[in-house]
């Protein structure tokens, strides 16, 4: 996921706007400071009233997550005076939780949303509150530890709907693979995805109880099954992207940057075609894992040892999945391998963000979310909430660096207070993952994208994408991963969605030439 980043896919039904639209902003609490500006102007005009900000989120709830959250609120007791309820939803059960949650009007301040999950959806709804005004009088670290860039291409409507979690213009890929299994079979590194595919027969035939491939297969995780995550590598010349209203989908796609909505039920692209005929001759020879669409969280497997090749977001090999592996076996190791084309100008990138925390219009203290997360910007509050209490859980590697202390706290900074500013690196990565990490920082390596900055309205089409989405549950990752017959399995598929694609089609069309006339 982006681990990120761990980025996945949930697109889900887009709720009832006037559920929401009654709660508007006039719920918001008054300004608590004299001065309006930063978290400094609350902190030196005096102590506000008592707070609990409700904050969900997804992920595991780390160990030691409590006393980190105690540390904050010491931290905040004689200024911002803010209590934290943050609640942690399991992956598989995020696109529901928060839609849930949303649609309900339950009294929350800030959520996690992202363009493959409900962003655009919710925002339509009228599920969140604008934060333009808001950020200029009590974000301003949250605006200066982004560049502008960033914050250009991550408006919606021409307003800032999220904060974006970031670091990069480009996400990175990766497989991990045991690099152990790959020594042990006396295999020499592996630098084609035919190589990739070749270790993963090897390990079929000659390592019993390793499963060769997980890809992702759960629905919210759909960029990661393994027909779709090929997009990403160099042999995508035509750079072959999902379109901005179905983010994570290549059933509606760009290519060749030319600002055109293709659409794979009216003509399936060959390279596209291949990728799903290939995952299911994996899937056939027992190469993917045969419970691939039941496996909740990739990561496990990985950890437990039971998998060679695992599919990942983000550059190198996370060090709480590395630590987890060799506890179980001291010799295993997993090494990052990617066929990301690293040529300058090569990967086309529309700098939009995988992660945003948003602040639901039904909040009852918007300022003070805002300030928190102002707060949580600086340096020093964001080592304790990004790696948890300092000598304990981590250790400071320099001023731009860390490493992990024990398996108490973990890395999940995406889903809420990311930034390329006050961001460290990962001491245990080898310096060529530093390297790549350095590499999708900087926007100059890229091609961006001509839609960079577009935003998709999908009001005119709720309910085509509502209904699409919940018939793309049943078929795209079973297709991807190649569990089912593919030429069987995609005339069902057409046959019941390719009508409602054709409208979103038309209407995403629609408004990207709008877009183009005005830029």
């Amino acid at each position: 996921m982006n681990r990120t980043k761990w980025t996945g896919t949930a697109l889900t039904m887009v709720m009832l706007a006037s559920v929401l639209v009654a709660c508007t902003s006039k719920n918001a609490e008054p300004a608590a400071t004299n001065a309006p500006g930063s978290t400094a102007d609350a902190v030196g005009a005096k102590k506000l009233d008592p707070v609990t900000l409700k904050i969900m989120v997804p992920g595991d709830r780390p160990k030691d997550f409590d006393g980190v959250i105690q540390e904050a609120e010491k931290r905040m007791a004689g200024s911002l005076n803010v209590k934290l309820d943050v609640v942690f939803v399991p992956w598989a059960d995020l696109a529901q939780k928060t839609q849930v949650t949303l649609s309900s009007g339950e009294n929350i301040d800030l959520i996690f949303d992202a363009p493959w999950l409900h962003l655009t959806q919710q925002i339509a709804a009228g599920s969140y509150e604008p934060l333009d005004d808001l950020l200029k009088q009590y974000g301003p670290n949250i605006l200066k530890n982004r560049p502008q860039q960033m914050w250009d291409a991550n408006k919606f409507d021409g307003k800032i709907m999220g904060i974006p979690n970031g670091n990069s213009f480009v996400q990175g890929r990766v497989y991990y693979v045991r690099k152990d299994l790959r020594e042990q079979l006396g295999i020499a590194p592996i630098k084609t995805y035919d190589d990739l595919i070749k270790f993963a027969y090897a390990v079929k035939e000659k390592v019993p109880n390793i499963t060769p491939l997980v890809p992702a297969g759960q629905d919210v995780n759909k960029g990661l099954s393994e027909g779709a995550f090929r997009h990403y590598w160099a042999d995508n010349k035509a750079n072959i992207q999902p379109s901005p209203a179905l983010s994570e989908s290549l059933t509606l796609y760009t290519k060749n940057n030319d600002s055109k909505i293709y659409n794979l039920f009216d003509e399936m692209d060959p390279m596209v075609w291949s990728w799903i005929q290939n995952a299911r001759k994996l899937y056939q020879d027992k190469i993917i894992s045969p419970d691939v669409l039941a496996i909740k969280d990739v990561m496990e497997p990985a950890k437990q040892g039971k998998a060679a090749i695992i599919a990942s977001n983000d550059f190198g090999v996370k060090d709480d999945i590395q630590k987890a592996l060799k506890s179980g076996n001291p010799k295993a190791e997993f090494e990052a391998v990617t066929f990301m084309n690293l040529n300058k100008g090569a990967v086309l990138t529309n700098s939009l963000q995988y992660n945003f925390i948003s602040v639901p219009v039904v909040s009852k203290h918007k300022e003070r979310a805002i300030q928190f997360l102002d707060w949580a910007n600086q340096k020093d509050n964001y080592d304790l909430l990004v790696y948890g209490i300092k000598d304990k859980n981590w250790e400071a590697i320099g001023d731009d660096q860390y490493t992990f202390k024990g398996d108490g706290y973990t890395w999940f900074p995406y889903v809420w207070i990311w930034n390329p500013t006050t961001d460290r690196q990962d001491a245990s990565q080898n310096e060529e993952t530093k390297k790549l990490n350095k590499w999708t920082a900087d926007a100059s390596n890229f091609t961006i994208d001509k839609l960079s900055g577009f935003t998709f309205n999908n009001a005119p089409v709720s309910n085509e994408i509502s209904q699409y989405t919940s018939i793309e549950a049943k078929y795209y990752s079973a297709l991807f991963n190649g569990v089912v017959d593919s030429d069987a399995y995609w005339a069902k598929f057409k046959a019941e969605a390719a009508p409602l694609a054709k409208k979103i089609q038309l209407e995403e069309q629609k408004q990207i030439d709008a877009f183009l006339t005005k830029k």
